[in-house]
């Protein structure tokens, strides 16, 4: 048995010694990638490809357009309260809040993205409308779900500051006055959501500080001793059931 289990080990370095020695070895793979816009002979061809370079500079922005946007903002936040308020550090993990935030906001902005795509994506892909149109025709279903979402407090307040005039019609609105007065709007609102939800753990906390000093256990820190009350009563109440919940009632007007 001991010369099998030697006779094992040998080969296995051996294996290892053949490999290393041929991937060191090995003859490095060239990728020859070449970039450029030469080669136009119309003026109409470079204007195609600075649209290109510019969609793609856009992509860039995408993360952000999808933070200011959407129902992200909101959602993330009363998530980040919510854990706060129990006193778990990261359970759930930044991971898990922000995947989960994800998919309720893909969940929540489908009907808007279903609008956009059967007016506007699909008939410009068919040919049926410019550029310019579908722009302004897919633009009204976003418009229309974050003013929906604004507070007019918020809104005026970057028309006060830019001193435009005021639109004649909601779909007038432009993005740059409408993302950043969306943007904090979602953030109050998650911000008092939060609040209710801080409320009936702070008052367990409040107990049970009251108890321990009552006791004389000053050196005990309350927060440990009310964490398992906290957990206990968060799953007695179905909390994440009822927090995701009051999320997607929010969002419905």
């Amino acid at each position: 048995m001991k010369k099998r289990a030697v006779k094992k080990i040998f080969l296995l370095m051996l294996f290892m010694f053949v490999s290393y020695h041929t991937v060191g070895h090995a003859e490095p793979i060239g990728v020859d990638l070449n970039l450029s816009v030469g080669g136009q002979q119309a003026p109409s061809e470079y204007v195609g490809n600075i649209k290109l370079l510019l969609l793609l500079t856009f992509l860039t922005f995408i993360p952000a357009i999808v933070l200011l946007t959407t129902s992200f903002t909101r959602i993330v936040i009363v998530f980040g309260f919510t854990r706060t308020a129990l006193s778990t550090q990261q359970s759930p993990p930044n991971q898990v809040i922000i995947a989960l935030a994800l998919f309720m906001s893909l969940f929540i902005m489908t009907p808007v993205y279903k609008e956009v795509n059967s007016n506007a994506i699909q008939p410009y892909v068919e040919g049926k409308l410019s550029y310019s149109q579908a722009i302004e025709i897919g633009s009204k279903p976003v418009k229309n779900f974050m003013l929906n979402q604004t507070r007019e407090k918020d809104l005026a307040l970057f028309y006060k500051v830019a001193e435009y005039e005021k639109p004649k019609d909601r779909y007038d609105v432009p993005f740059t006055v409408l993302i950043p007065a969306f943007a904090i709007s979602e953030i109050k609102t998650a911000f008092q959501m939060g609040f209710l939800i801080f409320v009936p753990f702070i008052v367990i906390d409040m107990i049970v500080a009251s108890i321990l000093m009552s006791m004389g256990m000053f050196m005990l820190p309350p927060v440990t001793v009310s964490l398992p009350f906290k957990i206990l009563l968060f799953i007695l109440a179905d909390g994440w059931h009822l927090v995701v919940k009051s999320l997607l009632e929010s969002f419905v007007r």
